[in-house]
């Protein structure tokens, strides 16, 4: 494999590299030519034009390219307005080859199927590259889609854009079916001496606290925590809701986890109603924060991956590149972040408006990320370099200004996190005490208040299906009296265990010095006698050691179920449990000193 790359501005430029490209195809061998074009510039006409002069220059070559917010070429931004990698395959097995097709948001599952029946009839194929338009319209469906292609097959690519940030206006385009404005490009890439290496690096490092996804409906993010979703931007980056809100957003995407990776997300429209328009859908639920730039991290990622390359050894690498990092870094510096893929091997690629990767069986449309592909025919060459190495000059300027910026607002992030963490620990072990009953750990009064609240509803509503169980234990008085206090406690915690036991912790409340109430979802008569008996059961078997209150446990009980259509409150069914519970004490006290109550 060998790879050409320049970059043009006017035809006759064209023309004069695409005479070298056809000397050196002559007194080569080569299976397959493939050029890819992209361009800053949105001139129909002129990218047809350019399109012709390499048919008629290399008719046999392939041609797929599209508009790009900027071009990377040589590892480095280029400035003129067309870039192009002309790429020749040496080995013959290698096949590459394209399709085409219009897409909207409505045509998405139906390409995708299409695509999957095209790359199921061509077992050969190890991955599908892609240039796609998909400004103006979530693309959710079309990563559900190609996500269906069969196992191992890998997914890549970028989504086209212009110079002009605030503009939707983009194109793709193919030798085979030309210029389009709503339309993807596949690039179908396989034979068994080409290998193909993919990954991606972000760098964005999370801002301030945990977001609630709390509303949401398509690729439209309706709010956060309770509220709009914009006001999130105005109360911590104060960006306005106006025609400059995607201009002023673009380097301050949303961080959530989705398919088992972390992905960022960018919103591309703020709406009236103070509601995001995003480039896919995000699902309600999730836990979203604001991310930020750490030029650090940047570049720290960018030569990890441009090591880990290494070791693959690519003869030629893609970088499909947000425009974001673009605006970022700025012209001058933008560069920083792709040279080290430079040093590994001819780097060329775009800044996309989206980038995707399929990464654990799912394709994911990415944000303010890089795409990283490397390609090679054939076995590994050794590289002159082990290791490539960060350059002392990378954090001159701006840069170390901004990087200890970053530095300070990850050291004060992590320690709100920290206090915020303690915070929500404190919170939640008060709320626990609140309905937790401190000597026996079960439920409390409160607890059971609230759950009679909520019966009482579900009665109301006609829907009440439970039992209420009512315990007192015996001669708790005699044993505070001989024993003590404390000896009482351990008898009543003693009995709580017993009844958690059989009844559940989740299902007991202590309501009283020695009264128990277990609330269940059980109403057959027969399973609750069962659980009496399983009661009768441990007690025996409690008592076969007694405790240091010195006399066997004892339990007055009873119980009932609700009525449907007879109950019109909790407390009817309460009463006949307690009532039940006292006839059964009145039982006891007939054979014991009612005295030692």
């Amino acid at each position: 494999m060998r790879q050409l790359q320049f970059s043009f501005r006017t035809e006759a430029a064209l023309d004069a590299e695409l005479r070298k490209i056809r000397q050196w195809h002559r007194n080569n061998l080569y299976s397959t030519a493939v050029i890819q074009l992209y361009t800053d510039i949105l001139d129909r006409e002129m990218i047809e034009r350019v399109c012709g002069r390499i048919r008629d220059q290399l008719p046999g070559a392939l041609i797929v390219g599209c508009s790009s917010n900027g071009n990377i070429m040589n590892g480095d931004f280029c400035g003129n307005a067309f870039a192009a990698a002309c790429t020749l395959f040496e080995y013959p097995t290698t096949r590459v080859e394209t399709l085409q097709y219009p897409l909207t948001a409505e045509t998405q599952t139906d390409v995708t199927r299409r695509l999957c029946d095209e790359v199921r009839a061509r077992p050969w194929v190890k991955a599908v590259g892609m240039l796609v338009t998909i400004r103006g319209m979530s693309v959710s469906a079309l990563c559900d889609g190609l996500s269906r292609l069969p196992e191992g097959v890998q997914v890549f690519g970028g989504g086209a854009f212009c110079e002009d940030l605030d503009r939707s206006d983009a194109c793709v385009f193919s030798g085979d079916g030309g210029y389009q404005e709503k339309s993807v490009v596949f690039v179908l890439l396989g034979g068994e001496d080409l290998h193909i290496d993919t990954g991606y690096v972000t760098g964005w490092k999370p801002l301030g606290l945990y977001l609630d996804v709390t509303a949401t409906r398509g690729e439209m993010l309706l709010e956060l925590n309770g509220r709009p979703a914009y006001e999130t931007y105005y109360k911590y980056l104060h960006i306005k809701n106006d025609e400059n809100f995607f201009y002023n957003t673009l380097e301050f995407p949303f961080l959530y986890r989705l398919n088992g990776i972390d992905i960022m997300r960018a919103p591309t429209a703020s709406n009236p109603d103070g509601s995001l328009t995003m480039t896919a859908d995000i699902d309600q639920g999730v836990k979203a924060r604001i991310a930020y730039g750490d030029p650090w991290t940047i570049l720290d990622s960018v030569w990890q991956e441009g090591n880990r390359l290494l070791k693959f050894a690519p003869e030629c690498i893609l970088v499909f590149s947000c425009a974001a990092r673009r605006t970022f870094w700025g012209n001058a510096e933008v560069g920083k972040e792709t040279e080290p893929y430079q040093i590994v091997a001819p780097t060329s690629g775009f800044y996309t408006s989206g980038e995707f990767l399929r990464t654990n069986g799912f394709v994911n449309q990415h944000n303010v990320t890089q795409v990283i592909v490397g390609l090679r025919e054939g076995e590994p060459r050794p590289h002159p370099e082990q290791e490539i190495r960060m350059a002392d000059h990378s954090f001159e300027g701006k840069v170390s200004m901004i990087n200890r910026m970053a530095t300070f607002i990850k050291a004060t992030t992590e320690e709100l996190a920290e206090v915020n963490a303690k915070l929500e620990e404190a919170n939640r072990r008060l709320s626990e005490l609140a309905i937790t009953d401190a000597l026996t750990g079960i439920g409390n009064k409160a607890a059971y208040i609230d759950r009679v609240r909520e019966l009482d509803a579900r009665i109301a509503e006609g829907d009440a299906a439970f039992s209420v169980a009512v315990f007192d234990l015996n001669g708790l008085k005699a044993i505070n009296d001989s024993r003590g206090h404390e000896c009482g406690d351990i008898a009543i915690t003693d009995t709580a265990h017993l009844l958690c036991d059989v009844f559940g912790r989740g299902n007991l409340y202590r309501i009283g010095g020695d009264e128990f109430i277990a609330v269940l979802p059980e109403t057959a008569p027969e399973a609750m006698r069962a659980l009496f008996d399983r009661l009768d059961d441990a007690i025996v078997a409690k008592n076969r050691t007694p405790g240091p209150y010195g006399v066997p446990l004892a339990l007055s009980r009873g119980w009932a179920t609700v009525r449907p259509g007879e109950d019109t409150a909790y407390h009817a069914v309460f009463k006949r449990a307690d009532d039940a519970m006292y006839r059964d004490k009145a039982e006891y006290y007939k054979t014991h000193d009612r005295r030692k109550r």
